[in-house]
């Protein structure tokens, strides 16, 4: 039987040079969900109004909302310890993780990968097809990162079962 990957996605300030984490999630084989908005620690000024109109988060929603680094490190080093968990933007979400742990002073217990290391060869026309029909299907009304990492889930998992494979060792 075909197991979906963890999967998990980071919702950045912007792009490039100073930017940093301000939403993590991620979505287990077992389909429980986790996201936390990140409280920006003082080093962290950068910002980007083109990225927030991409995911709709406020810095005053951080403020409000976001939980301290360490809070979220924690809890992802919980549910994802000792698994390599997938995303589709490693170069991106790498170093925004790294940012996330760093802070925290926390190291990862989990170990990040590409999820085109999993997935058929196939062409990115083919991959966003199937992820347009996976956003309608689930009614995603928002580019978060639970949500974006459950739509990750899904095509990945579309996508194997219409090549007839496994993921089994």
């Amino acid at each position: 039987m075909l197991q979906p990957p963890p999967i998990i996605d980071v919702e950045a300030s912007g792009f490039g040079r100073g930017s940093y984490p301000i939403e993590v999630g991620c979505v287990l084989p077992d389909g429980r969900t986790y996201c936390a908005l990140i409280q920006p620690i003082a080093e962290w000024q950068h910002w980007d109004l083109s990225a927030e109109a991409v995911h709709g988060i406020s810095r005053e929603a951080l403020r409000e909302h976001g939980l301290p680094p360490l809070s979220v490190a924690i809890r992802l080093n919980t549910l994802l310890k000792g698994l390599t968990v997938y995303t589709d933007a490693w170069g991106h979400d790498y170093v925004w993780l790294a940012a996330l742990h760093e802070a925290a002073g926390v190291p990862p217990a989990y170990h990040l990968e590409q999820l085109s290391r999993i997935t058929p060869q196939i062409e990115a026309r083919q991959w966003l097809e199937v992820r347009d029909d996976v956003e309608r299907s689930l009614q995603v009304q928002r580019h978060r990162a639970s949500a974006d990492a459950r739509v990750l889930q899904m095509t990945w998992m579309c996508v194997m079962g219409s090549a007839g494979l496994s993921n089994e060792g």
